[in-house]
């Protein structure tokens, strides 16, 4: 069936829903995850495209999002203030920029930033384009297509909306706002001339089924770049007590994700540090081609350096400086 399926792909194909499904079950975790790899260097070549972030508004959410240490509804003692300090921001975007990353992105807490933010933003992504190489995207919530718009004109070429799950479980997770919200977003960042990057969470208590019906939803929704987190509990968060999701359905995970999306960026994003490097390698050489280096919002992150090294043992090359 792998190998059914996967020449079907590289032949133009698609997979269905109930095929996904039998896929994440074969007993041979490995011949799934090879013939993923394949696909992925078909559509894709060895490229690996590298991003990384700023938590740039951090705190006082008034969305409920139950995974989020961000949400004022939980006490969780993250740092909070309103916005970060330009010389601070160009400085990290820089040192991003001197080591090979090749995107960077402003990532702010709450339902969306206001006009007033958002121009001082803007005014923060001119500066950017100015004083870096990094493909610039912008991570704001559910704003407007005029917002959308500035932040194009701004040098921003990609929004960041995360559809976190699939529709079916979302309302579950969040009660705040809603999946049609998310592809309001989504569309709008595409009227205004963006690519988009949307994905999810893994690990949340979703089911596999979970996870691919939100792989056909991103694929419907042709979304270029699917970040995938594993879910880091966080103390006092609703999911803090969640066990941890096991390595293998991580790996099954990537591996459908690619046969479901042949040519799009799939992210390895938040999560990854707590996962063995044997394990990070087979996912990497299983159907993943993009990786958040450096700190998350509330997290560490993996040491950028090991990052590069593991790349390179993985047979990728680094992606840099695509047009903005």
């Amino acid at each position: 069936m792998i190998e059914e399926l996967k020449r079907r792909i590289v032949e133009g194909g698609s997979i269905t829903p109930k095929e996904a499904e039998a896929l994440a079950s074969v007993p041979d975790r490995d011949a799934l995850c090879d013939a993923a790899d394949e696909i992925r260097r078909y559509f894709c070549g060895n490229e690996i495209d590298t991003c990384s972030i700023a938590n740039a508004r951090s705190g006082k959410c008034g969305e409920d999002c139950k995974w989020c240490a961000q949400s004022k509804h939980f006490s969780t003692g993250v740092k909070e203030y309103e916005r970060i300090g330009t010389t601070q921001l160009v400085q990290m975007a820089q040192g991003y920029d001197r080591i090979g990353v090749n995107r960077f992105s402003l990532v702010t807490s709450g339902r969306k930033v206001a006009p007033k933010d958002a121009a001082a933003f803007c005014d923060d992504y001119k500066l950017l384009a100015k004083e870096t190489t990094l493909s610039l995207c912008a991570s704001m919530g559910l704003v407007d297509e005029d917002t959308l718009r500035a932040l194009k004109a701004a040098g921003v070429s990609r929004y960041h909306c995360n559809m976190e799950t699939s529709s079916e479980f979302f309302p579950s997770l969040c009660t705040t706002h809603t999946p049609d919200d998310k592809r309001r977003v989504i569309r709008a960042a595409r009227a205004a001339g963006m690519t988009v990057c949307s994905g999810g969470i893994i690990g949340m208590g979703e089911t596999m089924s979970d996870r691919i019906q939100m792989a056909f939803e991103l694929r419907a929704l042709e979304v270029d770049s699917v970040p995938i987190n594993i879910l880091n509990p966080i103390k006092g968060t609703p999911l803090e007590h969640v066990p941890a999701i096991s390595k293998d359905e991580i790996i099954r995970t990537v591996a459908v994700f690619r046969f479901i999306l042949p040519s799009t960026t799939l992210r390895f994003a938040g999560g990854r540090a707590r996962l063995a490097r044997t394990t990070v390698k087979r996912i990497l050489q299983g159907g993943m081609n993009g990786v958040m280096i450096g700190d998350l919002l509330t997290t560490a992150g993996n040491d950028a350096r090991d990052d590069f090294r593991l790349f390179e043992e993985c047979g990728f090359q680094i992606k840099k400086q695509l047009a903005k």
